[in-house]
């Protein structure tokens, strides 16, 4: 894991990018659970919701969707999944130019810790930008 001591001072906010928001589930059994929260985040949040991973990808120890946001929606959207998770782990990080870091050393977890393999992420690569929303909200969360 990467060394998360400040040598000159507190790291600054601006050093933030983005953030994801990676939901697990059970394939076999609690993925209408999370079907259901991404509806309603898809109905509530300007976010990007990725691609259904129903096996290990990356990092990931088990099947997941990524949730990309901006650093405008954070404040709304992660109380909102602190009470909406369903039982489901949530693992939210930022996204910084140290993938490995923001995985392993700076992330939060809602619900349940499950293992992340750090050891296939960078710890240099280009910050991940704000996405391009592709929900429509039109609920007040």
């Amino acid at each position: 894991m990467t060394d998360t001591t400040p040598a000159d001072g507190p790291r600054p906010l601006a050093e933030i990018a983005s953030y994801h928001a990676h939901i697990y589930y059970d394939p076999a059994a609690t993925r209408p659970v999370a079907e259901r929260l991404v509806r309603w985040i898809g109905e509530r949040f300007a976010v990007q919701v990725g691609r259904w991973h129903d096996v290990r990808v990356g990092p990931h120890d088990g099947a997941m969707i990524q949730i990309a946001f901006a650093t405008d929606v954070f404040a709304r959207l992660v109380p909102w999944l602190m009470l909406n998770h369903g039982g489901l782990s949530i693992l939210v990080h930022p996204n910084t130019t140290n993938p490995r870091r923001d995985h392993a050393a700076d992330p939060f977890w809602i619900g349940r810790a499950l293992a992340i393999h750090d050891d296939r992420l960078p710890s240099e690569a280009t910050a991940e930008a704000a996405p391009v929303v592709n929900t429509t909200p039109h609920l007040v969360p």
